[in-house]
C-alpha cells in the first residue's frame, strides 16, 4: 500500500483560489495555460515561416495584440513555473518516478497514443472555446461569469460522458 501523504484537497483548493485572486489583482486577468501554448506556436511559426505569419490572419492578429517576442508573454512563464514546481514537488515528496501507468488491458503504446490524442483534442477544444479549463472555467467562475459556469459543467459533463465509453481501457 502506498503511504504517500498528499496535501488536503480543500487546502490545495483554497491555495489555488488565493493564487487566482492574486493573478487577477496583479495582471487584471485570470490564469490560463492555453495562451502559453499559443505563444509557443506563434513563435515557432515566426521562426520557420516569417512570411506566413505576416499574411495569415490568426498570426497577424496575435502579433498586433502582443507585440515583440511571443515567448515574453507572462503565460509562458506561468506554464514553465508550473512544470518546474511539479517537478520539485515530486522530488521533495519522493514521488518522482518515470514510469508509465496503464491498465493491464492495454499496451504502453495504446496508453501513449491515447494521451497524445487526448491532449491534442483538449488543445483544439481550448482553442475553439477561447481558453482552457483554467482560463475559461476556473477564472470564469471566479468572477461569476455565466460562460465560466457553463464551461465547467460542459467540461465535467463531457468527461463523465466519454469516461463511460473509454473506461474499459483503464479498468
Amino acid at each position: 500500500m502506498n503511504s504517500t501523504k498528499y496535501m488536503n484537497p480543500y487546502l490545495a483548493g483554497f491555495f489555488l483560489g488565493l493564487v487566482l485572486l492574486a493573478t487577477i489583482y496583479f495582471t487584471g486577468r485570470g490564469l490560463g495555460a492555453s495562451g502559453a501554448v499559443k505563444s509557443a506556436v506563434v513563435a515557432s511559426v515566426q521562426t520557420v515561416a516569417p512570411s506566413h505569419t505576416n499574411n495569415a490572419k490568426f498570426y497577424k492578429e496575435y502579433s498586433e495584440e502582443h507585440p515583440g517576442n511571443p515567448l515574453n508573454n507572462w503565460l509562458v512563464f506561468e506554464v514553465v513555473g508550473v512544470i518546474i514546481g511539479a517537478f520539485l514537488s515530486g522530488l521533495i515528496s519522493n514521488r518522482l518516478n518515470f514510469t508509465l501507468e496503464h491498465s493491464p488491458k492495454i499496451s504502453s503504446k495504446t496508453r501513449i497514443a491515447g494521451a497524445i490524442f487526448g491532449g491534442l483534442f483538449f488543445g483544439l477544444g481550448a482553442q475553439f472555446g477561447r481558453g482552457c479549463t483554467s482560463g475559461a472555467a476556473l477564472s470564469g467562475m471566479a468572477v461569476m461569469s455565466t460562460g465560466g459556469i457553463v464551461t465547467m459543467f460542459a467540461i465535467f459533463g463531457s468527461a463523465y460522458g466519454f469516461a463511460y465509453f473509454f473506461r474499459k481501457l483503464w479498468l
